[in-house]
C-alpha cells in the first residue's frame, strides 16, 4: 500500500513530514533527485526527463500513486506526463491544486464554473521555472475570476537551501519579498510556491508582516491525499517499505535533511551501483 513522493531534492521533505504524521499506517516512499538539484533552473525538457525517471523509481517501489512534491515539476512537467506518459492503472498528482483550492475556498472536485472569491490580491513566490511556466496562474483561473497574481522568482533560495546555508536563505527570501512588495505593496495573501520554502515560512511572514496570509504546501497536500485515498483505495499500492531514496550522496543528503527536520533520516542511493 506504498505511495511515492518525489521531490528535485530536500524540499519535498516538508511533504514527507506532513503525509506520515497524517497518514501513519501508510508506508511512503520518498525520492530525492539531489545530484540533479536545482530544478527550477532546468528547462522543461531536463525536467521532464528527470522526473519521469524518479516516478518510474518510484513504480519499481510498488507505488502506483505519485506525488510530485516539487512545484517545478508539477508547473512544468506534470500536464504532459498525464497526458502522455502515465499508464491508466497508475496516478501522478501535483501540490499546486490543494493550495489553489484552500486559497479559493474550493471542496476537491467543485467543477463549477469560475467566481470571484474573497482574496483578490495575491503574492506568489517560487522558482524562476514554476513562474515562467504560468501554471499557478492557470489552474486559478479554473476556480476563481478577479484574482491579481503577482509572481517572483526566488533565484538562489532553493541552491542555498540544499547547501545547508541558511543565513544565505534567508537573506535571499527577505531581497524576494522586497522585490515583490514594490510592485504589489499590499498582497492580502503569499503562495510559498515551492516545497523547499516552507522551512522559511517564519522569515517569509516576518518580511511580508502579519495582515498577509501565507498558505503554504504541506499540510494542504496531506489532507488532499488523505482524502484521495479514501475514495480511491484502488491507488494504494503493492510496496510495504517505507523507504528514503536520493540521487545524491545518501550520508550527505541525511545529514543535511536530519538538520533541517530535526529528526534522524537515513537515505539510501536511489540507483546502487551493481
Amino acid at each position: 500500500m506504498a505511495v511515492g513522493i518525489f521531490d528535485s531534492g530536500l524540499g519535498g521533505l516538508t511533504v514527507w513530514e506532513a503525509v506520515t504524521a497524517r497518514l501513519p499506517e501508510v508506508p511512503f516512499v520518498y525520492y530525492g533527485d539531489n545530484a540533479h538539484a536545482p530544478y527550477g533552473v532546468r528547462d522543461a525538457a531536463d525536467i521532464f526527463a528527470l522526473t519521469c525517471r524518479g516516478v518510474e523509481r518510484l513504480w519499481d517501489e510498488g507505488c502506483d500513486l505519485v506525488i510530485l512534491a516539487c512545484n517545478t515539476a508539477s508547473a512544468v512537467a506534470l500536464k504532459k506526463m498525464q497526458e502522455t506518459w502515465v499508464p491508466k492503472h497508475k496516478r501522478v498528482l501535483g501540490v499546486f491544486v490543494p493550495m489553489i483550492e484552500a486559497l479559493t475556498e474550493r471542496q476537491w472536485g467543485d467543477n463549477s464554473p469560475p467566481r470571484e472569491v474573497a482574496v483578490k490580491h495575491v503574492a506568489l513566490f517560487a522558482t524562476p521555472a514554476t513562474v515562467s511556466s504560468r501554471a499557478f496562474q492557470r489552474e486559478l483561473a479554473f476556480r476563481a475570476i478577479g484574482v491579481d497574481v503577482e509572481a517572483q522568482p526566488c533565484g538562489g533560495v532553493v541552491d542555498a537551501i540544499e547547501a545547508g546555508d541558511m543565513i544565505l536563505a534567508e537573506a535571499l527570501v527577505r531581497s524576494h519579498v522586497e522585490a515583490l512588495l514594490r510592485r504589489m505593496p499590499n498582497p492580502e495573501a503569499a503562495v510559498l510556491g515551492c516545497t523547499h520554502y516552507p522551512l522559511l515560512e517564519h522569515v517569509f511572514q516576518d518580511a511580508l508582516g502579519p495582515k498577509v496570509s501565507v498558505y503554504s504546501q504541506p499540510r494542504l497536500v496531506a489532507e488532499s491525499l488523505a482524502d484521495y485515498l479514501a475514495r480511491r483505495p484502488e491507488f494504494l499500492g503493492p510496496g510495504t517499505q517505507r523507504r528514503l531514496l536520493t540521487t545524491g550522496d545518501p550520508k550527505k543528503v541525511g545529514a543535511k535533511a536530519t538538520q533541517f527536520l530535526k529528526r534522524a533520516m537515513t537515505f539510501e542511493a536511489a540507483f546502487p551501483e551493481a
